[in-house]
């Protein structure tokens, strides 16, 4: 045991099983879950707003939270953890637990708004409350700085249900969610690397390794499943975490390598499922709707709609969003709040770069062609809302 425990504090090999458990076992849970799914015809049917014509298997997520928690249980129990990071681990898996139920349920029964929120609010609270996994101070953004206890609670929970239900409303086209999420989890799992922190690298790398076998199947053609809302739920939960204890770190501990303005590389980081659901809300409200309704109005359905397939605007996103925090990265030495300015100025601006190419650099504009680059036109004043 002392052996293994000195052979998985290499964090190199360690990054390695964290990565490659998932994957193998996802190969081995996919399967199984497809057939059980057709089987007892737990598919999802297409509606009028369905990017998908055919009657597909859903519960991914129950294959990714297999996977993750087998994984994150056996290195658990191999890395000698302090009683501190074994509570944290005991809780993210209990909140995770909890929010894949939900998620089964609202997948094949439905669920009100409010009973998920209200679900979405004690898995928060759990961390927070239990586990201190808070974020203490603003870092002079707007002028603020350390946050009262209560404040950092609250805020720390409103922070939980704005990514969770970030994320699961990017789930809307094969790749995405899957994709952006082992994209904002490798970026964490960096920074928790280079710090040593082998709990976190293991949260962050074993949910990369889970997300990688679930896009084996998501983007197959012959044996293609959905996430679900058990997958986007308490994947975007676990995002969320990283997002809190990566603040959260650089605020309580003197690490060897640290962000200046932690909150700004968060943000960018998360950069997509923000903007996304911060433009889809303002286009809701302003046309009068609840901004939970649903509809075809999010940055991936506009590139669909521009004649690119699930798997070139989930790539042109995933591209964007890696952009976005190297832009974090060149502006850090900045004042944070020149840093947010730049970020809210240049963000929308990379997110619509796809229809500014194809306005600028698309094929030469004639008379014939007048009326395809007005809808094109159409289409960019759409996405700015």
């Amino acid at each position: 045991m002392a052996y293994l425990y000195e052979l998985l504090t290499n964090t190199h090999l360690l990054i390695g099983v964290a990565l490659l458990s998932p994957v193998l076992l996802s190969l081995r849970l996919y399967p199984i879950i497809i057939h059980l799914v057709k089987s007892k015809n737990l598919m999802d049917e297409p509606v009028d707003r369905s990017m998908h014509t055919a009657k597909t298997p859903t519960l991914g997520g129950v294959g990714m939270f297999i996977s993750l928690s087998l994984t994150l249980i056996t290195l658990g129990m191999f890395l000698d953890l302090s009683q501190a990071d074994l509570i944290k681990l005991l809780s993210v898996l209990a909140a995770s637990i909890t929010l894949m139920f939900l998620g089964i349920k609202d997948d094949l029964l439905g669920l009100a708004p409010s009973k998920k929120f209200t679900t979405q609010f004690l898995a928060a609270a759990l961390i927070v409350v239990l586990t201190d996994v808070r974020i203490i101070s603003c870092y002079g953004i707007l002028g603020l700085e350390e946050l009262p206890y209560l404040a950092s609670v609250l805020f720390s929970i409103f922070v939980f249900l704005a990514v969770i239900n970030a994320f699961n409303l990017i789930d809307g086209i094969d790749g995405l969610a899957g994709t952006i999420g082992a994209i904002v989890s490798t970026a964490f799992g960096a920074f928790y690397f280079l710090n040593g922190q082998l709990l976190m690298v293991v949260i962050s790398f074993s949910l990369v390794g889970a997300m990688l076998g679930f896009l084996r199947f998501n983007l197959s053609t012959h044996r293609k499943i959905f996430m679900g809302d058990c997958g986007s739920m308490f994947i975007g939960f676990l995002l969320a975490y990283q997002a809190i204890a990566f603040l959260e770190f650089h605020t309580s501990t003197d690490a060897p390598i640290t962000m200046p303005y932690a909150p700004i590389m968060a943000m960018a980081i998360l950069s997509y499922p923000i903007l996304d659901t911060l433009r889809v809300f303002m286009v809701r409200i302003a046309q009068k709707r609840s901004p939970f309704s649903a509809d075809r109005n999010h940055i991936h359905h506009k590139l669909l709609d521009l004649g690119l397939t699930h798997k070139m605007a989930t790539l042109a996103i995933a591209a964007i969003n890696i952009l976005v925090i190297g832009l974090a990265v060149l502006v850090k030495d900045l004042p944070i709040n020149l840093q947010l300015f730049v970020l809210i100025l240049t963000v929308p601006l990379f997110y619509a770069s796809p229809w500014l190419f194809f306005i600028l650099f698309g094929e030469k504009r004639t008379w014939q062609q007048k009326r395809k680059w007005a809808m094109l036109r159409s289409q960019l004043n759409n996405f700015m809302g």
